[in-house]
């Protein structure tokens, strides 16, 4: 069973990391490329490519710009402590114990618009480049075109050793949006998390972000390979809705009155 997530915009690269390991992105080539495509826009470009403020662009700019190789742990971070948003505050990378990260490292992927698939242990150099940004190259107008097959190809070799054929889709819709699930010879189960508002279950996005933190960190925890196991998440409050699931989709509501 793999367990794909989204990057996050924001980054962390001071905190302290526990860990010396590390691996190196299985795509370096490609995200050479990407660099190189991005190296020759103007941070005005990129401002207007991306929709970011000016002052980002320019940081962006400069990240490019400086963009260097070999990766190591002076110059680049691990994936999973680099990221910085809801989805990693749920994911909690830096109590994790050695075996957890272990197992992290086994079965959880992190998908990336500038190194395409990571593995939590993943060098990378701090960088802004979110799937869904329409960068024309080569291979043709935007990132999912620039991905293509590849990106899917690699996930579906490594659920091929998995005990279970399972992909846990964790990630947003503009990231898995980059994986091709016809092309996977392997089940994918998708967790949606509701919560209760003014008296109307619904899907929040800043909550379901953060759950699916919680569900990708209760899968470590646990050390849990068989999706079966999936149901019986009830961290946070969220608790599993049988009538609202089917064998694709695993739906957690969460009421108000049990929201922490």
């Amino acid at each position: 069973m793999l367990v794909v997530v989204s990057p996050a915009k924001n980054l962390d690269y001071k905190t302290p990391v526990a860990t010396s390991e590390y691996t190196q992105p299985q795509f370096m080539p490609k995200t050479q490329e990407l660099v190189a495509t991005c190296k020759t826009l103007a941070p005005a470009d990129l401002s207007n490519l991306m929709g970011i403020s000016d002052k980002l662009a320019v940081l962006n700019a400069e990240r490019f710009s400086s963009f260097s190789q070999p990766f190591t742990p002076q110059n680049a971070r691990q994936a999973m402590y680099a990221f910085n948003g809801d989805v990693y505050a749920g994911l909690d990378a830096h109590s994790m114990t050695s075996e957890d990260v272990a197992f992290a490292q086994a079965h959880l992927r992190i998908l990336s618009g500038l190194y395409g698939v990571l593995q939590p242990l993943d060098l990378m150099q701090p960088y802004r480049l979110e799937m869904g940004t329409k960068l024309a190259t080569e291979r043709g107008k935007n990132l999912y075109e620039f991905w293509g097959a590849d990106l899917t190809a690699a996930l579906d070799k490594e659920l091929a050793e998995q005990s279970h054929q399972v992909l846990v889709n964790l990630a947003s819709n503009e990231y898995f949006s980059a994986v091709q699930p016809k092309q996977l010879h392997a089940q994918v189960i998708t967790p949606i998390f509701k919560d209760e508002k003014n008296g109307k279950v619904k899907i929040i996005s800043f909550y379901a972000k953060k759950a699916r933190g919680l569900m990708a960190r209760y899968i470590i925890d646990n050390k849990i390979t068989d999706p079966a196991e999936l149901s019986q998440f009830s961290v946070a409050g969220y608790r599993f809705a049988a009538e609202q699931s089917s064998t694709t989709e695993l739906v957690f509501v969460r009421l108000e009155k049990d929201r922490p």
